[in-house]
This record gives C-alpha cells, structure tokens and sequence, in this order.
C-alpha cells in the first residue's frame, strides 16, 4: 500500500480489528495514531474510517453480505466494512476506495475483497434497505424503544443526528466537552464559595467547568481510582486549586451529610444520548441493561440527597433518552420524596420532560441529555 490516505486506512484496519475484539474506540484510536506519523488531515481522515465504519457497521455488513455466500473471517469482515462505509457512506470514487481497500486485506483474500466491493459499487447509491433499523445501523430495540418512548419522527431524526460525526467544543479554558455537557454544568448554578459536589465525577468535565466558571469549592467523587485519577489530573492542567478529589462510592458517599449547597449527580447511564462521539456503544449496551442502570441512577440520586443542606439543590442529570432513565426517575422521585420540589428547568432548545428537561441531539448539534433539579426541604 502507498501514499498517506493508504496509510490512514491501514490505521483504520487495525484499530477496526481492534474494536471488534472488544476494545473502546475512543480509547485505542488516539494511541495509534500518535504512533502513526500519519498528517493532521490523514488522522483526521483515519479517524473519520473508524468512527464512521463502526457507527454504520450494521449497515456494512448488509452492504456487503448480499454478495458473499461464506463465512467470512473476522480481518476479511473489518476491510469490506471498511470499503462499504467508503463507498456508500463517504461517496469516494469506486477506483479508489476498492483498490486501496484491496491493499489493506489479509493474504490471499483481495480477490475476494476485490469482487464484493466493485458489486456494492455497482448495486446502486442510496440502496433499498430492507429496513429502517438497517438503513439507520441500530440494534433493532433501539430504534423501536426510542420510536416508542419519543415519537417516530423525533426518534429518527435523533438517530439520524447520532450518525453524523461529533464536533469538537472548546471551552474557554481549553477543555474539550460537548456544549450539551456545559450546558448541564452552568444549570447547576454553582455561586461563589458555595460547597459543590459532583457525585459521579470522572473525568472530571463538569467538575472543571464549575469550578472554573464559578470559584465555588467543588468535590469531585468517583468510585473508580481510574476516573478519580483523570478528574484530579484535569483540574491540575487547569490549575483548579478549588477543586477536591475523593474516591468513593456516590451511592453511599464518604461526604458529610447535609454539607452542600448544590450536588451534581450525573449519572452513569445506557449513553443513548452520546451515540455519535461513542460509536461502538450502540453496539455494547443491551435492552435489558436499561433497566438495571436506571435502579442504580436510582440509589445514587438517593445518595446526593443526604449531602444537599436543608434548601440545597440536586441536579439529576444523564446522556441518554430513555424513559426508563429519565422521566421514570424523576416520577419515582415525585412519590419517593414528595417533600423535595422540582425546580424550573432550562428552556430555549431544552424540551419538557418530566418536571425536568429533555435535549435531542438534533435541537442543537449536541449530545442528548436529560436534567431535572430539585429543592431540598427547609427544614429536615
């Protein structure tokens, strides 16, 4: 293989193999390509390969599969994903997306590699999908949970929104986080020498931005020594001396009760909000985790709630768009803790949900998020 797009795809190969024995996209993409001398535009088109080809892998494996009659191995798999999403998805031209694709496959397999992709080629450009969770490249339960739960058309244009690639947002300090992320982070509110506290912290994003936007003193809490490790890591590279790190457990938190003004608790969740910067999620999480995580989101609101001083709020916030973790819980808290009122949520591209507030992804080009913020009672 030559030339640096040759190089990009190579890159792309080997972190695609690499995610489908079970590694995080976000995660091994950044490592090769600091080992890859490959320029910004080619990294950029590398990336582009990886997390494009991963989010439509269903769609792929269609593409590709109505012209295969074997089994085919898991390396052979990856490269005609890999030409598929360049034919289909990016639109590259069939002379240079097969041969350089062809490149990149495993010994004595480019005949076979060869012959299937100039066939997609040749289909036809858009394809008769057989069905909408294919054309979308979901799981089949996503997409008829969310059709479900948010309407037909807001549930594809959520879906068709998480397919397009993530734009970078930088605050102001130089961190890099999603403006939906800001977003929740300025509703906490946090004043001047209140006492914060972030229940489920790492890496530390909505940490930093409290802190940095409002000097109150911030806790951040993780259960993971990892995550707590990346939380006081970033508020050191922003030289965040307001900011605290404990290891611990937000459902039963190692906090002073009743010793907060505002806690944070943004919770870990099904992520079906992030789908776009988290390509293989939609491919991990399962319907019946759902229901699981929403009984922890569950304790570890219960948990903030005995951290909030009397007149104290918590923000109850998650990335996803399922009932089950968003509205539910906030109905669940209605009957549960009748004395704690919700308070105002945000509006402009926000929408009602629950006595909280919902933001599809296609509102504003962001992640999906869910947030509802609650009063704690005067007097205990």
């Amino acid at each position: 293989m030559t030339g640096a797009a040759g190089g990009a795809r190579a890159v792309a190969v080997e972190a695609l193999m690499r995610i489908e024995d079970g590694a995080y996209a976000n995660l091994v993409l950044p490592g090769l390509l600091a080992r890859s001398q490959l320029s910004e535009r080619d990294r950029a088109f590398a990336t582009d390969l990886v997390y494009g080809t991963t989010r439509m892998r269903r769609a792929c494996d269609w593409l590709v599969d109505r012209f295969v009659l074997r089994t085919l191995d898991p390396a052979v798999r990856v490269v005609l994903r890999l030409g598929a999403y360049q034919l289909v998805f990016l639109g590259t031209p069939a002379h240079a997306a097969v041969s350089a694709t062809v490149d990149c496959a495993p010994a004595r397999t480019g005949g076979l590699v060869n012959a299937v992709l100039r066939r997609v080629a040749t289909a036809g450009v858009p394809p008769e999908w057989p069905d909408l969770a294919t054309r979308l490249s979901y799981p089949d339960w996503i997409v008829a949970r969310l059709q479900a739960e948010l309407g037909t058309e807001p549930a594809i244009a959520a879906l068709e929104a998480m397919n397009l690639p993530a734009a970078a947002t930088t605050r102001a300090d130089g961190y890099v986080q999603d403006l939906a992320s800001q977003w929740v982070a300025a509703f906490v509110g946090a004043r001047p020498g209140e006492r914060v506290a972030d229940a489920c912290a790492g890496p530390g994003g909505k940490t930093t931005a409290m802190a940095e936007e409002n000097p109150a003193i911030v806790v951040g809490l993780d259960r993971s020594d990892t995550r707590a490790g990346l939380v006081a890591a970033n508020a050191s590279k922003l030289s965040l001396a307001n900011v605290g790190v404990v290891v611990g457990d937000g459902r039963r938190p190692p906090l002073r009760p009743g010793s907060f003004d505002r806690v944070l608790v943004d919770a870990p969740c099904s992520g079906l909000g992030v789908l776009r910067r988290r390509p293989d999620a939609r491919w991990r999480i399962e319907s019946h985790d759902v229901e699981a995580l929403a009984a922890m989101q569950r304790s570890l609101l219960e948990g903030a709630l005995g951290l909030a001083r009397a007149g104290g709020t918590v923000v109850y916030s998650v990335c996803t768009l399922t009932r089950a973790e968003t509205v539910d819980i906030d109905a669940w808290m209605a009957e549960a803790h009748p004395g704690w009122d919700a308070l105002d949520p945000p509006a402009d591209r926000w929408e009602p949900a629950g006595r909280g507030a919902r933001l599809l992804p296609q509102a504003a080009g962001t992640d999906g998020m869910f947030l509802v913020s609650y009063r704690s009672p005067a007097a205990s």
